[in-house]
């Protein structure tokens, strides 16, 4: 998932130094969508490992 972030943050750079503004704005909310997804579940994941061992 993070992974995923990282290459729409990568073509919004990209996208953004090209001129392309509406990809790169687009790119851009993707990327922050899955950064936000990729925390949520970190911390899920974090909580349920946590919950088990104890």
């Amino acid at each position: 998932m993070l992974s995923w972030a990282l290459t729409f943050l990568v073509i919004a750079l990209i996208a953004a130094a090209l001129g392309f503004g509406g990809v790169a704005g687009t790119s851009a909310g993707i990327a922050k969508i899955l950064f936000v997804v990729f925390l949520v579940m970190f911390i899920a994941s974090l909580l349920i490992g946590r919950r088990s061992a104890v």
